[in-house]
């Protein structure tokens, strides 16, 4: 199959699988995403949906978060990790969404990054899934999935993303992301992964990834 041919399988195969893509994390606007999607940096999106109901009882937009501390908000959100961080990130930008942006998000990707704690894929993810943007944050099932396909070269998450929007017809972009994640977290997992239940990677998995999962799982 040519790489062409190889995402247009991927797109056909995930549209059958998930015609319906559930957004990952729980949130009602503009606001409780960031919040939801800063927390997730290095911390699991059922974690962070643990923790954001604590968090958005007492402040969900930015005028109500700038009533507590930083030292409050980070003793809510310690499970998530990262807590000084964050806290400090989420503080600072829910100051900057009222002093610069009259309270809302800002539908922009250099307004969204230039914010604390916001790098280019928080900015990707609240782009693409709140105000339909079309963008393509790369996480790390996107980035070993891409690689596993041989769609990318996989040395970092710039390079993928930038492989999947050249592969990828922009249309799809904003359900494909999250469509990846899914299928990755449910068939092709960094650790437990079944080559026999990852149809994807079985079809048109790099030959060199292939052969690495059967030699570690000749019988003994």
């Amino acid at each position: 199959m040519t790489k062409k041919e190889r995402a247009t399988f991927v797109i056909n195969t995930l549209n059958e699988m998930y015609p319906e893509i559930p957004i990952p994390l729980d949130h009602k606007d503009p606001y409780t995403l960031l919040i939801a999607v800063l927390l997730s940096a290095q911390c699991t999106d059922v974690r962070v949906n643990q923790i954001t109901p604590l968090l958005f009882a007492k402040a969900d937009n930015p005028y109500d978060m700038i009533k507590m501390s930083v030292e409050e908000i980070k003793e809510i959100i310690r499970p998530c990790g990262l807590s000084p961080m964050k806290s400090k990130g989420i503080h600072g930008l829910s100051h900057i969404l009222i002093d610069k942006y009259n309270g809302e998000v800002p539908q922009d990707f250099e307004a969204l990054e230039s914010l604390p704690a916001v790098g280019h894929k928080t900015a990707s993810v609240v782009m693409s899934q709140a105000f339909g943007v079309p963008a393509f944050p790369v996480d790390t099932h996107i980035h070993r999935l891409m690689y596993r396909w041989n769609l990318t070269s996989g040395k970092n998450v710039v390079e993928t993303e930038r492989d999947a929007k050249k592969i990828f017809p922009k249309e799809t972009w904003n359900d494909l992301h999250l469509q990846i994640i899914w299928y990755g977290r449910e068939y092709s997992p960094a650790r437990g992964w079944d080559l026999e239940k990852d149809i994807i990677t079985k079809t048109i998995g790099r030959k060199s990834v292939l052969k690495e999962f059967e030699k570690k799982n000749v019988p003994k």
